[in-house]
C-alpha cells in the first residue's frame, strides 16, 4: 500500500468518525476540550459548539476523499487550531503534541497529493 493511499484513507476516515462522535460523546466528553474563552466567544453551549466542530470535521474528511491536496491542507489548518486551543487550556500538552504529529502527516499527504 502506498504512503499516499494510507494517509488519504486515515485523513478521510478519522475526521469523519471524530466528527460524528461530537454528536454522541462516546469517545470522550468533547465540550471539556473547549477552551473557556472560545466557549464564551461562540454562541450557544459548548455542546452546540461541538456540533459545529463535528460538521466541519466531517466536511474536511469528505474533502480529503474527493480532493486530497486541498482537503489535507484544511485538515492541517484545523489541527493547528485544535493545538492552539489545547495549549491555551494548558492541561492537554500530550494531546497537542499528538495532534502536531497528525498535522505533519496531513502536510505530507498534501505534498504527496500535489505530485499526483
Amino acid at each position: 500500500m502506498s504512503a499516499f493511499l494510507l494517509l488519504r484513507t486515515v485523513f478521510t476516515v478519522a475526521p469523519i468518525l471524530f466528527g460524528l462522535d461530537k454528536f454522541f460523546n462516546l469517545l470522550t466528553d468533547w465540550p471539556g476540550y473547549l477552551a473557556p474563552w472560545i466557549d464564551n466567544l461562540v454562541p450557544g453551549t459548548a455542546q452546540q459548539a461541538m456540533y459545529a466542530v463535528g460538521v466541519i470535521e466531517i466536511i474536511a474528511g469528505v474533502l480529503v476523499a474527493l480532493r486530497p491536496r486541498w482537503g489535507a491542507l484544511v485538515v492541517a489548518a484545523w489541527l493547528a487550531g485544535i493545538i492552539v486551543n489545547l495549549l491555551i487550556l494548558g492541561d492537554y500538552y500530550d494531546v497537542a503534541l499528538r495532534d502536531f504529529g497528525l498535522l505533519v502527516g496531513a502536510l505530507a499527504l498534501a505534498r504527496l497529493a500535489a505530485d499526483r
